[in-house]
């Protein structure tokens, strides 16, 4: 008889255009999509291992876009822990971490972990004050 796995749902939210479902479709598929599909709401899933324990991974991918605001906590019951995504090429997105998208999770799972993704650290260009540094990202 096979093992029943852990059930383990992690959503990942941001604003759109962030790099959320890229990461999603790299971490489960190994390739980088090479191009730009906005995403109203798709699931990824994947098996892993953690300590011994195996796990049914399901990661919910949610749509940014305010068009989508009163949809996309449908998604939220049930999230083990939430990726809370910027990209560092956009101060906006940054900034909106703290303006939309905290208030957002904890509005609808407030006692659910919390993991802060900076993205698109491969365009960052030495030294332009343009990008989110590291040590904003850390407060």
């Amino acid at each position: 008889m096979a093992r029943s796995l852990r059930p383990l749902k992690i959503t990942i939210v941001g604003d759109g255009m962030v790099g959320k479902t890229c990461l999603l479709i790299t971490y489960t598929q190994n390739e980088f999509p090479e191009e730009y599909i906005p995403t109203v709401f798709d699931n990824h899933a994947c098996n892993i291992t953690v300590d011994g324990n195996e796990y049914s991974l399901t990661l919910w991918d949610t749509a940014g876009q305010e068009d989508y605001e009163r949809l996309r906590p449908l998604s939220y019951p049930n999230t083990s822990c939430f990726l809370l995504c910027y990209s560092i090429s956009s101060r906006t997105s940054f900034e909106n971490i703290k303006s939309k998208w905290w208030p957002e999770i904890r509005h609808f799972s407030n006692n659910v972990p919390v993991v802060l993704i900076g993205t698109k650290l491969d365009l960052r260009v030495p030294n332009s004050e343009k990008f989110v540094t590291t040590s904003e990202g850390r407060r």
